[in-house]
């Protein structure tokens, strides 16, 4: 990046160093921190979107709706993540290209699992062959995403149904006494007031999403575990121009500080929303504020 880095071999202490962490390589672990912010910011209100109509079909009076919002919760709570992050993922990719190859290939007589491969026309691959690599990280970014949001969708839906049924059921009775529909009572009643009995279990929820994010190697996607665990191996002085030792423990000393850092910040902003909602509400944290502007 700089120009006295053209010898490396020159270079020593600081001037090294600099010119080190300014390396292609570097920057693709720089990336990486934005990818997985991005993967946060894109899949927490995918999964919380996920969570709610999953929560709201399990309390459904039609049985069908209901079963189908029980059954979303239990399947995915009663199964390991990984085995939803190792086998959702390759379904789903398989799914998509399976459907693409009915619809645009020309030659349907060969089956597209043959000798235990999965193979479809060239034509059927998501993305194309040709497609640029910006489509390939796309891609798979988009499935990681739409994976994160089903398995913690199922979490949050658990989180939002138990926050309905803490809304005092009075307040609901009394509402359609003054003549709402089970709709309105619905959004004006249930909906606003459940979100502060929902907020501590989706606030844990959304640390441990924090935490989940180096499974994103597991998807294809190169995080910032694998790029710790690639800059910080033991490079011999071959072809490498920045030959180092196993340095592996300092660059997963970073990672630690970064999601302690961001956990720390997560846990103050969740604390001012939930004493934003907690004002006018019969909780606790309600009726302290209550209180103390009595006084």
């Amino acid at each position: 990046m700089f120009a006295y880095c053209a010898d490396p071999a020159a270079l020593s202490g600081l001037s090294w160093l600099s010119c080190y962490l300014t390396t292609g390589t570097h920057f693709n672990f720089y990336w990486s921190f934005g990818m997985v912010l991005l993967l946060l910011a894109v899949t927490a209100p995918v999964a919380l979107t996920f969570g709610f109509f999953g929560a709201t079909a399990a309390r459904s009076h039609i049985v069908p709706l209901s079963l189908l919002g029980r059954g979303y919760i239990a399947a995915v709570r009663g199964v390991p993540d990984i085995i939803y992050f190792m086998f959702f993922v390759i379904a789903l990719d398989q799914g998509i290209e399976w459907f693409k190859h009915l619809w645009v290939c020309t030659d349907l007589s060969q089956p597209v699992w043959k000798a235990g491969e999965f193979r479809v026309c060239p034509a059927a691959k998501v993305p194309l062959s040709t497609s640029g690599a910006i489509w390939h990280k796309a891609y798979a970014f988009t499935l990681a995403v739409f994976t994160f949001a089903i398995v913690f969708g199922a979490f949050a839906a658990n989180v939002i149904y138990g926050a309905m049924q803490a809304v005092p059921r009075a307040q609901l009775e009394t509402a359609e006494a003054y003549g709402m529909s089970q709709g309105q009572v619905f959004r004006r009643i249930l909906v606003p007031q459940m979100w502060i009995y929902a907020l501590p279990g989706l606030s844990n929820l959304w640390l441990i999403l924090i935490k989940a994010t180096p499974l994103l190697f597991l998807l294809g996607l190169q995080d910032i575990v694998y790029w710790a665990r690639e800059l910080g191996s033991a490079k011999t002085s071959g072809n490498n121009p920045y030959p180092h030792g196993d340095w592996r423990v300092f660059y997963f000393l970073g990672l630690m500080v970064f999601y302690l850092a961001f956990t720390r910040v997560s846990e103050i902003l969740l604390a001012r929303l939930t004493a934003k909602l907690s004002k006018g509400q019969a909780t606790r944290a309600g009726e302290q504020m209550r209180k103390a502007a009595a006084t």
